[in-house]
């Protein structure tokens, strides 16, 4: 009887051991196949852009391919939820973007996910910084005019946005509250067609990525109002930053680009993906394409980025709150 719960004893131990080893010896080996990263947006838009460039130059570190795949829709949220039930192996990731977080602080767990539990973050990879714009010929010729014509009649101002919790409805949100003022949103179906009733001056302002803008600036069918960086951007260098008017750390707001497995993805797999990615941002001309986006490059620790995920989360979450936005009606 001894030697038999003995020899049961034996072969669970060998078992036990074989498992861990076998674990560790499937992460020191990953990826042994593609790897799939899911983008919840459509084709060319920034998100999907910035992801294929980071793909096609991991998948040279890793030793292989890792393919966009496309889960547009619902805000994100179809491919978000797709990658928050996949297996925590590696071989389904998440590229994403500010939506992450704001759609569950509008939905709860209608989002069907809980951004704070159910991923794994890897790095942050860069920023679309926001700037200001309005119609080129508006008498509106500064965020300080701006902003005194809204103090003094309330919802006076209106501002452009691509439809309820998008980063330029937020960032406009976050400025009224800011600047103590009450402005008037007027959502469309996207950035394209919320910048042309800017530039026909139906509306007065919105915050718009700066990608694209400088074409319509030097055709004279817009006006940079001010910039959401930290800096003065090169390419307008005469325009003053959203810090320089009063309002510092404004740059935040920008919407993000990140990378991110399910959760309970192996410590050693999220590293070895951390590791590509950085070498990515690291090469000249990757940082070029994206520069050429207008994207300011960041390039976190998995570590660095989940406390930037948290202070995303809570800014977004009192903004919401504040300005009592409520989600769109179906």
């Amino acid at each position: 009887m001894k030697k038999s719960l003995f020899t049961l004893l034996a072969v669970a131990a060998v078992a036990a051991l074989s498992a861990v080893t076998g674990a560790a010896l499937a992460q020191n080996v990953y990826p042994s196949k593609p790897v799939r990263l899911v983008v919840g947006f459509a084709a060319g838009g920034p998100t999907d852009v910035i992801a294929r460039v980071l793909a096609r130059d991991m998948s040279i570190t890793l030793g292989q391919s890792v393919i966009v795949d496309n889960k547009a829709g619902a805000s994100s949220m179809i491919g978000t939820r797709e990658v928050r039930n996949a297996p925590a192996d590696g071989y389904t990731l998440l590229f994403s973007s500010l939506g992450m977080n704001v759609n569950p602080i509008l939905l709860g767990e209608m989002a069907g996910y809980n951004p704070k539990t159910d991923f794994a973050p890897i790095s942050n990879a860069a920023n679309l910084p926001l700037v200001a714009v309005n119609a080129y010929d508006s008498p509106i010729k500064s965020m300080t005019e701006l902003l005194k014509l809204a103090r003094t009649k309330p919802e006076a101002v209106t501002f452009a946005s691509s439809g309820t919790g998008g980063s330029g409805h937020l960032a406009s949100e976050l400025l009224a509250t800011q600047a103590k003022a009450k402005m008037l949103h007027v959502p469309y179906k996207g950035n394209g067609p919320a910048l042309l009733e800017v530039m026909a001056g139906r509306v007065d302002y919105m915050f718009y990525p700066v990608i694209g803008i400088a074409e319509n600036v030097a055709s004279k069918r817009l006006q940079i109002l001010a910039v959401g960086t930290a800096k003065r951007l090169p390419q307008f260098p005469n325009v003053p930053t959203m810090s320089e008017v009063g309002f510092p750390g404004f740059e935040e707001t920008a919407p993000w680009v990140g990378m991110l497995a399910p959760a309970k993805t192996p410590p050693a797999i999220i590293n070895k993906l951390h590791d590509a990615m950085s070498k990515a941002l690291a090469k000249p001309e990757v940082r070029a394409q994206l520069e050429k986006l207008g994207a300011v490059i960041v390039g976190d620790t998995p570590t660095e980025f989940a406390a930037f995920l948290k202070r995303d989360h809570e800014r977004w979450a009192a903004v919401i709150k504040a300005a009592d936005i409520k989600p769109e009606a179906n």
